[in-house]
């Protein structure tokens, strides 16, 4: 080909090339479009929302660097179906459909939620400048981009709302992992023929009489609540130097430590620390302990995370729960019975200990006995008992256990070389006599669950009357345990009259119990609760809460 033809066809691919480059520019949308005449502002609007709504589906779903849309195949279908019209705003105002999302994204807080994760820092600029700024109000871009914004902060309110913001586990009872698109499609539809933007997102609340009364008091505790910044204490460290600066930081905070104390030693803040256990009576160690970083990071805006963790718990659970039930609350430390859907007793509960948590489960209780015999699992016998034994055999004796072998007999525990038993060597049981001092007092209650763990009597009822009781290996022990056992047989009195549970435990007789309607019984972790008028919190004693909180809320603000 000659130099000529080539430069000929340079040309042509240059001009092409300009040529795409004008299509593609005026595909894009303009960041500021200024409408002088009114009557074309509207007309304007609709253009710059079809080019943003197209920029954005070109995007991935990106409004520009620092927004990306959460539902953008959702607003996009929202608005072709609505011949991109704005839904919020009409002839330069705000619709009152778009003044009253405005004024739910501001009280998003009141449900648990961050009023920033649905754009409220771009919406209130937004706001604020076509309030000031006659100029502004003209701006055709600004208010497509105020109205896509305001569209995908509604399907995010639906989300979290309905479906809240942590994933499922293996104990949620729910099967609708993933939102409809229906649901979304459907509230959006309501609140626009209604007219009613909090009605139609408040419907998708869980229907749970606790839920609410949680919600009622956020209210009430959100009124007095003060957000000042405070340093987070982030426990355990991975850099101690970088800790114990935020601590020295978290502690001029809170007036532990005086202005005119420069880098106070190690025996300064062991002083601290037993000043500050002392105070939320904690064990005196002088030491740095998950407890202890709690009660520093027990801050108003820490309270309100727990708060919007525990409402989102309820969006785990399923739509409606059997009439009839018992639920464990582990850091409430309680037991709630319900017939009929009516709380009919309530009972103090021992709970697993930090390091032997009772887990969450769903089951059913399906029979009980009385003077049960407690056969030690083996990871007590290997962390606890072992070592006592080797030291003092008579260690068996005094705690009344018995040491079975494989063929179920009563061995003598003299004759066992205990030093040569371990993990991987150990052929026998060791079992607790029935009786009133069986580690399992007097009755336990079985149902079925991968743990091995149910709910018992103790031998050590003292227990229950200590405030914090999570102190158990991971069985739940009841303290009213004869209400529970009553409570399972109410429905045949022909065959289970009302004395003759007490009649069984006062002439110490073994009894199985089974033949009752099942009642299903869940292990669940709620860390506050609406009760007594206000917000009641409970000790996160399997930090759970501070996980999720870490994990999901840790750059959070409130605004």
């Amino acid at each position: 080909m000659s130099n000529s033809g080539k430069f000929f066809l340079f040309v042509v691919a240059t001009y092409c090339f300009f040529l795409l480059l004008a299509c593609g520019d005026n595909k894009k949308p303009p960041e500021k479009d200024i409408v002088v005449q009114p009557a074309k502002l509207s007309e304007r609007i609709h253009d710059d929302l079809e080019k943003l709504v197209d920029n954005i589906r070109r995007n991935s779903g990106k409004m520009n660097d620092s927004i990306s849309l959460g539902y953008s195949e959702l607003v996009d279908s929202i608005y072709e179906s609505n011949h991109f019209q704005p839904l919020w705003s009409k002839d330069n105002k705000w619709l009152p459909l778009g003044d009253s999302l405005f004024t739910f994204i501001d009280s998003a807080k009141f449900y648990g939620l961050f009023p920033s994760d649905y754009y409220s820092h771009s919406l209130d600029f937004i706001h604020r400048i076509f309030m000031a700024d006659s100029i502004a109000k003209k701006n055709a871009a600004l208010w497509a981009r105020a109205d896509v914004l305001l569209t995908d902060a509604f399907f995010k309110l639906v989300k979290d709302i309905k479906q809240g913001r942590f994933p499922y586990d293996s104990v949620t009872l729910r099967t609708d992992t993933v939102l409809k698109k229906e649901i979304f499609v459907n509230t959006f539809t309501t609140a626009m023929q209604s007219g009613n933007i909090a009605a139609s997102l408040d419907s998708l609340q869980p229907k749970y009489r606790e839920y609410d009364s949680l919600k009622i008091y956020t209210k009430k505790f959100l009124a007095t609540a003060s957000f000042n910044p405070f340093t987070y204490l982030v426990y355990p460290y991975k850099d101690s130097v970088a800790f114990f600066k935020l601590l020295e930081k978290r502690l001029r905070e809170l007036g532990e430590i005086s202005p005119d104390v420069v880098n106070p030693d190690t025996i300064a803040f062991s002083k601290i620390f037993r000043k500050i256990q002392k105070q939320y009576e904690l064990k005196l160690t002088g030491k740095l302990s998950d407890r202890l970083v709690d009660h520093l990071n027990d801050t108003d805006w820490e309270k309100f995370k727990q708060i919007a963790v525990n409402l989102d718990r309820y969006k785990l659970l399923p739509d409606t729960l059997p009439r009839n039930r018992a639920w464990v609350n582990l850091p409430a430390f309680s037991l709630q019975v319900f017939s009929d859907d009516t709380l009919v007793f309530m009972s103090r509960v021992i709970v697993g200990g930090p390091q032997t948590r009772t887990p969450l489960l769903s089951s059913e209780i399906s029979n009980f006995m009385t003077y049960p015999q407690w056969t030690v699992p083996y990871s007590i016998i290997f962390k606890e008992m072992l070592p006592k034994i080797r030291q003092n055999v008579d260690f068996l004796n005094k705690e009344n256990l018995m040491v079975i072998d494989k063929n179920d007999s009563v061995i003598d525990p003299t004759t066992i070389n205990w030093y040569k038993l371990n993990k991987n060597h150990f052929p026998y049981l060791l079992k607790q006599r029935q009786g009133d001092d069986n580690s399992l007092g007097v009755i336990k209650f079985n149902f079925r669950n991968k743990y091995s763990v149910y709910m018992h009597d103790t031998n050590v009822r003292w227990m229950f009357g200590k405030p914090y009781r999570a102190l158990s290996h991971g069985c739940v022990r009841v303290k009213e345990w004869q209400k529970l056992a009553d409570f399972l047989i109410r429905t045949d009195t022909v065959k289970y009259k009302p004395d003759s549970l007490r009649a069984w435990i006062a002439r110490q007789e073994k009894h199985v119990v089974s033949g009752f309607p099942k009642v299903p019984v869940y292990f669940r972790y709620f860390s506050c609760e609406g009760k007594d008028g206000r917000v009641k919190f409970y000790d996160d004693i399997y930090e759970e809460d501070r996980y999720l909180r870490e994990k999901y809320f840790l750059n959070k603000t409130v605004e």
